[in-house]
């Protein structure tokens, strides 16, 4: 036989463990705010822009050819960035306390969909080395790039400036997800802890367990009916005596 729940069992379910759900998706969100507010590390962003242009030769314009052989050349020159050759130089210029892989993990390369601009981003826990490690690296490809590629077709757009917000971690991002997977495991629990409460509280219990149909209930009588219950016995009683006296 199969067991179906309709929508009021459903509101029933989420009333009767209201206090829990909202104490687990407070706890969630609570425990989300903490961990982001002061045990994990703020990062931060530095970028920095360049654009990729073909080498001007006795040509006074750019044609169509010219910028989609610079679109192409944008792909070369976005693993040319984080190539070891040209993050070993940064490293050395810098000082930096690092391996090529660490660094390469640090950096982002980004262009635009058909857009001769290519974005490096550097994230770190120190600002201020994360400004100086973007501009450091344009700088350094835009030397090297003439020796690598024999051109001379990288310019910086905009140098990278030290940034005061950190993007990781978002604390109120963390506790909207935190809010929605509090509920989720709230509503979660409050249902198995429905479906594995097996006692029986009502005649509809008897019913859907037993299969069998309920010919009477008995009622519950607190002491306030039971005491009218009694007086009400009692004066039936003394109407009765009174009408055998008379």
């Amino acid at each position: 036989m199969e067991e179906t729940i309709s929508l009021r069992e459903i509101f029933e379910t989420l009333k009767k463990r209201f206090l829990l759900i909202v104490s687990i998706t407070l706890l969630a969100i609570v425990a989300s705010g903490v961990i982001s507010y002061f045990f994990l590390t703020p990062i931060y962003q530095s970028s920095t822009q360049l654009l990729v242009n073909q080498e001007r030769t006795d040509q006074s314009f750019l044609n169509a050819g010219d910028i989609q052989a610079n679109l192409q050349l944008i792909n070369t020159y976005s693993v040319i960035i984080k190539s070891p050759a040209i993050l070993g130089e940064v490293i050395e210029e810098l000082s930096l306390d690092l391996t090529s892989p660490q660094l390469n993990e640090k950096i982002q390369v980004q262009s635009e969909q058909n857009s001769q601009v290519v974005t490096v981003s550097v994230e770190d826990p120190d600002p201020a080395l994360a400004a100086e490690i973007a501009n450091t690296t344009a700088l350094v490809f835009q030397d090297q790039v003439v020796d690598l590629m024999n051109v001379n077709n990288v310019t910086i757009l905009s140098e990278a400036t030290v940034s005061q917000n950190p993007v990781q971690p978002r604390p109120l991002l963390n506790m909207a997800i935190a809010l929605v997977v509090g509920l989720m495991v709230g509503v979660g629990i409050a249902f198995l802890l429905e479906y594995l409460d097996n006692t029986i509280k009502t005649e509809q219990d008897i019913e859907k367990i037993l299969a069998l149909p309920v010919l009477g209930v008995i009622t519950t009588i607190d002491d306030e009916d039971f005491e009218e219950l009694g007086m009400r016995a009692a004066r039936k009683t003394e109407t009765r005596g009174e009408s055998i006296g008379a």
